[in-house]
Protein backbone atom coordinates (compact mmCIF):
# COMPACT_ATOMS: atom_id res chain seq x y z
CA UNK A 1 0.00 0.00 0.00
CA UNK A 2 1.40 3.40 -0.87
CA UNK A 3 0.19 6.56 0.97
CA UNK A 4 0.38 9.51 -1.22
CA UNK A 5 -0.14 12.99 0.26
CA UNK A 6 -1.45 15.52 -2.11
CA UNK A 7 0.35 18.48 -0.80
CA UNK A 8 2.77 17.57 1.81
CA UNK A 9 3.33 20.86 2.63
CA UNK A 10 0.15 21.49 4.34
CA UNK A 11 1.39 18.56 6.39
CA UNK A 12 4.88 20.39 7.36
CA UNK A 13 3.28 23.78 8.32
CA UNK A 14 1.26 21.93 10.36
CA UNK A 15 3.47 19.43 11.69
CA UNK A 16 6.16 22.28 13.05
CA UNK A 17 3.17 24.54 14.12
CA UNK A 18 2.26 21.51 16.79
CA UNK A 19 5.82 21.08 17.01
CA UNK A 20 6.12 24.37 18.04
CA UNK A 21 3.34 24.70 19.91
CA UNK A 22 4.32 21.34 21.89
CA UNK A 23 8.13 22.52 23.09
CA UNK A 24 6.15 25.78 24.26
CA UNK A 25 3.44 24.44 26.05
CA UNK A 26 5.22 21.35 27.60
CA UNK A 27 7.84 23.80 30.14
CA UNK A 28 4.64 25.37 31.30
CA UNK A 29 2.59 22.26 31.38
CA UNK A 30 5.26 21.46 33.97
CA UNK A 31 5.67 24.45 35.80
CA UNK A 32 1.78 24.81 36.24
CA UNK A 33 1.90 21.20 37.81
CA UNK A 34 4.28 20.85 40.44
CA UNK A 35 3.78 17.18 41.27
CA UNK A 36 4.90 16.68 37.53
CA UNK A 37 7.97 18.71 37.91
CA UNK A 38 9.51 16.87 40.38
CA UNK A 39 9.41 13.40 38.50
CA UNK A 40 11.10 14.23 35.43
CA UNK A 41 9.53 14.41 31.82
CA UNK A 42 7.47 11.91 31.16
CA UNK A 43 8.23 9.27 28.42
CA UNK A 44 5.46 10.18 26.31
CA UNK A 45 6.08 13.81 26.34
CA UNK A 46 9.91 12.66 24.88
CA UNK A 47 8.40 10.64 22.41
CA UNK A 48 6.49 13.10 20.76
CA UNK A 49 9.01 15.11 19.90
CA UNK A 50 9.96 12.00 17.80
CA UNK A 51 6.84 11.99 15.92
CA UNK A 52 6.77 15.41 15.24
CA UNK A 53 10.36 14.68 13.84
CA UNK A 54 8.78 11.64 12.04
CA UNK A 55 6.28 13.50 10.50
CA UNK A 56 8.53 16.92 9.39
CA UNK A 57 10.88 13.98 7.68
CA UNK A 58 7.43 12.76 5.72
CA UNK A 59 6.54 16.35 4.68
CA UNK A 60 10.23 17.49 3.56
CA UNK A 61 11.20 14.31 1.47
CA UNK A 62 8.12 14.64 -0.17
CA UNK A 63 8.06 18.65 -0.36
CA UNK A 64 11.52 18.16 -1.75
CA UNK A 65 10.77 15.57 -4.27
CA UNK A 66 7.95 18.03 -5.73
CA UNK A 67 9.76 21.22 -5.13
CA UNK A 68 11.59 22.80 -8.66
CA UNK A 69 14.03 24.94 -6.63
CA UNK A 70 17.30 23.42 -5.81
CA UNK A 71 17.95 25.24 -2.79
CA UNK A 72 14.66 25.11 -1.16
CA UNK A 73 15.51 21.01 -1.22
CA UNK A 74 18.90 21.23 0.39
CA UNK A 75 17.40 23.87 3.18
CA UNK A 76 14.28 21.33 3.94
CA UNK A 77 17.00 18.83 4.55
CA UNK A 78 19.66 20.79 6.45
CA UNK A 79 16.73 22.24 8.71
CA UNK A 80 15.59 18.75 9.60
CA UNK A 81 18.67 17.21 10.27
CA UNK A 82 19.35 20.21 12.67
CA UNK A 83 15.96 19.89 14.40
CA UNK A 84 16.69 16.12 14.43
CA UNK A 85 19.86 16.57 16.12
CA UNK A 86 18.67 19.39 18.66
CA UNK A 87 16.21 16.94 19.83
CA UNK A 88 18.26 13.68 20.18
CA UNK A 89 20.38 16.18 22.04
CA UNK A 90 17.38 17.27 24.20
CA UNK A 91 16.87 13.10 25.41
CA UNK A 92 20.58 12.45 25.80
CA UNK A 93 21.88 15.72 27.27
CA UNK A 94 25.34 16.02 25.46
CA UNK A 95 25.46 19.77 25.17
CA UNK A 96 23.26 22.32 27.17
CA UNK A 97 21.76 24.67 24.46
CA UNK A 98 19.09 27.10 24.59
CA UNK A 99 15.42 26.07 23.60
CA UNK A 100 15.13 28.91 21.15
CA UNK A 101 17.52 26.72 18.46
CA UNK A 102 14.56 23.83 18.86
CA UNK A 103 12.01 26.90 18.21
CA UNK A 104 14.24 28.54 15.57
CA UNK A 105 15.12 25.75 13.19
CA UNK A 106 11.20 24.80 13.74
CA UNK A 107 9.81 27.67 12.70
CA UNK A 108 12.37 27.38 9.75
CA UNK A 109 10.96 24.21 8.20
CA UNK A 110 7.37 25.67 8.85
CA UNK A 111 8.62 28.71 6.74
CA UNK A 112 10.02 26.39 4.22
CA UNK A 113 6.83 24.72 3.64
CA UNK A 114 5.16 28.04 3.15
CA UNK A 115 7.32 29.23 0.72
CA UNK A 116 7.09 26.09 -1.13
CA UNK A 117 2.98 26.51 -0.93
CA UNK A 118 3.81 29.98 -2.43
CA UNK A 119 6.24 28.87 -5.26
CA UNK A 120 5.34 25.53 -6.41
CA UNK A 121 1.43 26.57 -7.40
CA UNK A 122 0.82 24.43 -9.98
CA UNK A 123 -1.75 24.62 -12.45
CA UNK A 124 -1.67 21.05 -13.74
CA UNK A 125 0.71 18.30 -13.58
CA UNK A 126 3.83 19.32 -15.12
CA UNK A 127 4.40 22.11 -13.02
CA UNK A 128 6.63 20.72 -9.99
CA UNK A 129 9.42 18.44 -10.90
CA UNK A 130 10.10 15.09 -9.55
CA UNK A 131 13.76 14.43 -9.63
Amino acid sequence: MKITIKNPDYLGVISGGLCILHCIATPLLFISNAELAGHGTPIEWQLLNFVFVALSFLAIRSSAKNSSNSTVKVLFYVFWFILFGLILNESIHIFHLPELATYASAFSLCCLHVYNLKYCQCDDENCCVND
